[in-house]
């Protein structure tokens, strides 16, 4: 037992405090996760109308508020020096891939259970929105835990 008084009652030395984990960054993560939040919103709110066609005005908005944020957090995200790109991409890449192809598989069940025109159109660019910004905050909250040098 030490009677430095350094080490914690388990008997161990408190872990050293990392600069990446005291580092403040803009807020990425949380404004793509508002944004996956009204993604599905709107989609909740278009299929409690179904099967009649569904009001826009509700889901639009929200595609266009989510729409927003989520390039209001990329271009935060492109601001920021050092940051761990490398490992970034890495996972952004795969992440992409993943749900572009979750994406598409959402778009042929509409297209196959026959939506069309503007219904079909607000579906689609939901999907899209939410395919970047989980990927966005996957890749982020990844990368920001990175050695921006290694």
């Amino acid at each position: 037992m030490s009677t430095t008084g350094a080490e914690s009652p388990g008997g161990h030395a408190p872990a050293a405090t990392s600069p990446l984990l005291e580092r403040r960054l803009p807020p990425i993560a949380e404004l793509a996760v508002v944004s996956v939040v009204m993604m599905m919103a709107g989609g909740i709110f278009m299929a409690s109308h179904l099967p009649a066609p569904p009001p826009l005005a509700v889901p639009v908005s929200l595609v266009a508020a989510g729409g927003f944020l989520t390039v209001v957090a990329v271009a935060l995200l492109a601001r920021i020096r050092p940051f761990a790109w490398r490992t970034f991409f890495l996972v952004m890449r795969w992440a992409l891939l993943a749900y572009f192809v979750i994406g598409a598989l959402l778009a042929f069940v509409f297209v196959h259970n026959h939506v069309t025109g503007s219904t079909l159109g607000v579906l689609v660019a939901t999907l899209v929105v939410f395919a970047v910004d989980v990927p966005t905050i996957l890749a982020f909250t990844v990368a920001r835990y990175q050695d921006p040098a290694g």
